[in-house]
């Protein structure tokens, strides 16, 4: 067992966009989850995320989940 201090509890989800989380269907696949886990309409946002190119998908999903975790480059 493990014990955590307060400030590691506390970290954020980091995602990896150079690695196999930064794939753009894993994206999809998280924006779904915590959409749906936070009320957001998931649909608009599926539809917003495939409107254009992969730097687009990854700007509407920093928009509506940046708060909720990092991204790395």
């Amino acid at each position: 067992m493990t014990i955590l201090s307060k400030e590691e509890d506390a970290r954020r989800p980091t995602i990896d966009l150079t690695g196999p989380e930064g794939n753009a269907y894993v994206l999809l696949a998280y924006a779904n989850r915590w959409g749906r886990q936070l009320g957001k309409n998931t649909a608009a946002i599926h539809e917003e995320m495939t409107s254009g190119d992969y730097e687009n998908l990854v700007a509407v999903f920093d928009r509506e989940f940046g708060d909720y975790c990092d991204l790395l480059r």
